[in-house]
Formats: C-alpha cells, structure tokens, sequence
C-alpha cells in the first residue's frame, strides 16, 4: 500500500511528457504524502498513517498531540 492516501485513496498519476516534436517518454507524478499520528474514530487510540496534504489540510483527520 505504498505511495496511496490511506484516507482518499489519491494514487500515483501516470501520463506522457510530450515534445514539440510530439515525442513521448514516460512520466509518473507521485501524490505529496506525508507520515502522520492521527486519533481514531470513536476513541480507539492513535495511529501512524501516510496521508496527502490534501487530506491534512481540509482538516479530514485529526492530528493526535
């Protein structure tokens, strides 16, 4: 489960970097995660998750202190 929001599930984007000469190589662009301490739902302690700064700033987990 590496390189995945534990939350939202945002993966790893695969595309083409394209030349004006419209040649293709391969690029992948990796979501920004980030290893947080948050406090589970319904009082069940804290947990060590990797989660995108996505998640952390529209405040859908709770940091534990």
């Amino acid at each position: 489960m590496s390189r995945t929001c534990e939350i939202c599930g945002k993966r790893p984007l695969k595309g083409y970097n394209v030349s004006h000469a419209h040649n293709r190589t391969k690029k992948i662009s990796y979501p920004n995660l980030q290893k947080v301490r948050i406090l589970m739902p319904g009082g069940r302690g804290v947990k060590r998750v990797k989660v995108c700064t996505r998640c952390i700033r529209s405040n859908v987990i709770s940091k534990a202190p």
